[in-house]
């Protein structure tokens, strides 16, 4: 009995976890309905995902590069998308950044906007939704708008992360000392197998300067790599299987996004010890 209050607890945190999800869930389905309603030109299906005092707002810039916000009449937006278009209005969402508190949700999201098979611009949509009695509505779309640096196919985050992550060992066992510690943010974290290894990075930088002076700093080869990604794209994490010259170990990490690139914010080194050995292992520890 004296472990049912923990079970409580752990069963409303499970519960309140799911809950969250079901509702990015739902919030998310609602940006997919309004924009896949503009490439059908169906404005029944976009109205049903808007409340209706919802706006549309742009922020923008004049001739002169002074700010601007410019309003348009969400109805009449929805009557211009809903006539049919020689060309295919497609608005690409790259990621979705979900925020929820009670009956309000802030979603921001990526898009590049195409004309048929032509680009024409890109930016980023700040959505506001409020969670009525019908479900989850769009009461305000901001966006920004520019043609400079835009997206035109969803990026492959596991080969890129992949690549990123080979690039870095690699950097160690060719004793490139600028890659490797490069990847890392400068708060990043390094745990090795020892209690006493945690490094943040200058001071890794800084205790294994010799091993940078050599022709190889260590070489770990990676036999077999997890990579999941956040919904809004900018944290990922993995864990992989390593040929070392200490023998098998596991390593874990943390990325983020930092503009266009990823860096390291922490990685965990672990001696792998097969479970027949620990006793064995347990006895040399003490």
């Amino acid at each position: 009995m004296k472990f049912l209050p923990f079970t409580l607890l752990f069963c409303a945190i499970c519960t309140f976890g799911q809950a969250q999800t079901d509702e990015r869930t739902a919030v998310v389905a609602v940006i997919q309905q309004f924009f896949d309603g503009m490439r059908a030109n169906d404005s029944v299906s976009i109205k049903a995902t808007l409340h209706p005092d919802a706006q549309l707002k742009t922020t923008t810039f004049d001739k002169e590069g002074k700010p601007r916000l410019v309003s348009e009449a969400m109805t009449k937006f929805v009557t211009a998308v809903g006539k049919p278009s020689p060309k295919k209005l497609d608005e690409r969402i790259w990621s979705y950044d979900v925020r929820i508190d009670q009956n309000l949700s802030t979603v921001w999201t990526e898009y590049t906007f195409f004309l048929g098979d032509q680009m024409s611009h890109c930016g980023v949509n700040a959505f506001q939704l409020m969670k009525t009695t019908e479900g989850w509505k769009i009461i305000q779309i901001i966006d920004t708008r520019h043609k400079d640096n835009c997206i035109t196919t969803m990026p492959d985050h596991q080969k890129e992360i992949s690549s990123f992550i080979d690039a870095w060992h690699r950097a160690a066992s060719t004793a490139d000392e600028d890659k490797f510690f490069g990847a890392m943010s400068a708060d990043g974290v390094f745990l090795g197998t020892d209690a006493s290894e945690r490094w943040l990075t200058p001071a890794m930088r800084k205790d294994m300067q010799k091993a940078f002076d050599k022709d190889v700093a260590w070489d770990f080869k990676a036999k077999n790599r997890n990579i999941a990604v956040s919904l809004d794209g900018r944290y990922a994490w993995w864990d992989e299987l390593l040929d070392t010259w200490m023998g098998p170990c596991r390593g874990s990490g943390v990325l983020e996004k930092s503009g266009q690139n990823w860096k390291i914010k922490q990685y965990n080194l672990a001696l792998m010890v097969p479970n027949e050995k620990i006793k064995e292992v347990m006895k040399v520890v003490k």
